[in-house]
């Protein structure tokens, strides 16, 4: 099966935090409070994946009350954070909502997410993901971290399944 065909295939979204949904930069303030920065298209994607039926869920070993926020105001309140096995809480979830491994997308880009990565149907990376994700990688972004990699596969998934708008009511936020 071509790269395309498994990207058509695509029912579920689920994507790591520190390094694909921001570009794994944290600002250090001096009340030791952490601040991360996204990308508004990829916010824009994400929406408009939920709106068009797409499943999609975040699983971090991080933990930021203000990316669950953010989140959540993108529609996403399957977010799952502080999490150390990333493999177990894909696993039940994807049990929890009848998931089948060739339907799950996860882009994640360090060591942290190389065993889930092992196990999902169509493991993503962003361009700048450590040497050993991108080994097991089907598909490296041509985009970084935080800078419109996820937006790159919602998009590629969304246009092959004829679910990609360019007039839409979706607010990016």
């Amino acid at each position: 099966m071509n790269i395309l065909d498994q990207f058509k295939q695509i029912t579920t979204f689920v994507f790591d935090v520190d390094g694909v949904l921001t570009d794994g930069t944290l600002f250090v303030f001096d009340d030791g409070q952490f601040v991360r920065r996204m990308n508004i298209k990829d916010g824009f994607a994400l929406q408009l994946a939920i709106k068009k039926g797409y499943r999609v869920a975040v699983i971090s070993g991080g933990a930021s009350d203000a990316v669950i926020q953010r989140l959540n105001r993108l529609g996403i309140h399957d977010v799952f954070m502080q999490v150390t096995d990333k493999k177990g809480k894909l696993t039940e979830y994807a049990q929890q909502h009848g998931l089948k491994w060739n339907e799950v997308l996860f882009m994640g880009d360090d060591i942290p997410d190389y065993e889930v990565m092992k196990q999902v149907g169509l493991p993503c990376a962003p361009a700048d993901a450590a040497t050993e994700i991108k080994q097991i990688a089907k598909y490296i972004a041509q985009q970084p971290g935080g800078q419109g990699c996820v937006r790159e596969v919602i998009e590629k998934v969304l246009k092959l399944n004829n679910n990609w708008e360019l007039h839409t009511d979706v607010a990016s936020k």
